[in-house]
């Protein structure tokens, strides 16, 4: 009969279930190989992202930029908001400074608004990183005009 003491599997057959599963993962991840991949179907989240960001920035209010807030209340408000979150940690809460150095006495660069506007946005040596990438120039401007209300 047999000649080994295992009991032979060849006649039983594959689960009519299981190969039906296997068809489906196989046609599914042929679709999806030919739907999701950027090179074969030109689709990708960037484009997707892009156009996003298009649709967003053309409905997006364009802000005038002026080249001087100062005595602009609303501006300097504003411009208090953006010292604490990117300014406060090096230059103190008040100005007074800390890591940085004092924004209450006069400035080493020059106290005009220009020269205001090219220290904060370029930086300077000494450890005084540019916030050009982080801040738009109309953020920039308005914390200038802050800065300039610390020293009154």
């Amino acid at each position: 009969m047999n000649e080994h003491e295992y009991p032979a599997e060849d006649k039983n057959k594959v689960p009519k279930g299981m190969i039906a599963f296997f068809l489906f993962v196989a046609v599914f991840l042929v679709a999806y190989i030919l739907l999701y991949t950027p090179a074969i179907s030109n689709w990708s989240y960037y484009k997707i992202y892009e156009e996003s960001m298009k649709n967003a920035q053309a409905t997006a209010p364009i802000e005038e930029v002026k080249e001087s807030y100062s005595g602009d209340d609303w501006a300097i408000a504003e411009g208090a908001e953006i010292y604490a979150s990117s300014c406060a940690v090096c230059h103190g809460a008040d100005g007074a400074g800390g890591i940085g150095s004092s924004l209450i006495s006069e400035f080493r660069y020059g106290d005009s608004s220009e020269e205001i506007y090219i220290s904060i946005a370029d930086g300077r040596d000494g450890g005084m990183p540019g916030f050009r990438q982080q801040l738009s120039d109309v953020k920039i401007r308005k914390l200038a005009a802050f800065l300039e209300t610390l020293r009154d």
